[in-house]
């Protein structure tokens, strides 16, 4: 029993940014890992090599949820954890439609995670108390609003919300968190301007890097306790 292959954690947008970090670095603890992808990058390919299952996925319509959450099912017994990582960021601007706009962002930030929880709870649940964990990647906006990007922000602030329904749903053997950022590390296209005006709109005056998050994350995953909870990193920019 004790040489059983640990159960995978599922990684949703885990092609870039934060996903692939965290994808690495469970991977570099022998950690199995499930990554969803819309568009193949080189990085997909890395991830295989390195030993990942990724999963081709199109979550812009629900029969494309369920149909990767078919596949996950089919393909193992169980699952460690969910990650909610994938999002999209769309702003409203003259001459898009405003009802495209809120309905993608509720697809992927709402239907997406809202639909795999469900069809995923039975490989989450019967491994013990608090032996599996959902994180849901959130916003600081959902405290703040944002009046360029309203649609985002309401779809996000729903994804918070169903944090807390969830964690009701599936405790004690799960627990549900979500992780609200803000400025965790520059795009490479991305100015002195621009960056030099992102600091300055917290306190802490840094991009700290994937890190901060992976270290929370593996603070969540080792807590038998703690759920319901949204844990902001932003150092400190709601409070500017």
């Amino acid at each position: 029993m004790g040489n059983a292959q640990p159960l995978p954690i599922l990684i949703t947008g885990g092609g870039r940014r934060i996903g692939l970090a965290l994808a690495h670095h469970f991977l570099n603890l022998r950690q199995p890992v499930i990554v969803s992808y819309r568009t193949e990058y080189p990085t997909i390919d890395t991830l295989r090599k390195a030993g990942a299952v990724c999963v081709q996925a199109d979550f812009s319509t629900d029969e494309g949820i369920l149909a990767f959450a078919d596949k996950v099912k089919a393909d193992n017994r169980g699952l460690r954890g969910i990650i909610h990582n994938a999002s999209d960021w769309r702003a409203e601007k003259p001459g898009t439609s405003l009802s495209e706009t809120l309905s993608c962002m509720l697809q992927i930030h709402v239907h997406a995670p809202y639909l795999l929880n469900h069809a995923l709870q039975d490989l989450l649940r019967g491994h013990g108390h608090a032996a599996s964990d959902i994180i849901h990647f959130t916003d600081y906006v959902v405290e703040r609003g944002s009046d360029k990007h309203i649609a985002y922000a309401a779809s996000k602030a729903a994804l918070d919300n169903m944090t807390r329904s969830f964690a009701r749903k599936l405790a004690p053997e799960v627990k549900v968190n979500a992780i609200a950022p803000s400025l965790i590390l520059f795009n490479d296209h991305d100015d002195a301007d621009y960056r030099r005006e992102a600091l300055n709109k917290s306190l802490m005056k840094i991009a700290p890097g994937e890190k901060e998050v992976i270290d929370l994350i593996d603070y969540i995953f080792t807590s038998c306790y703690v759920t319901g909870r949204t844990f902001g990193v932003d150092g400190g920019r709601p409070l500017r």
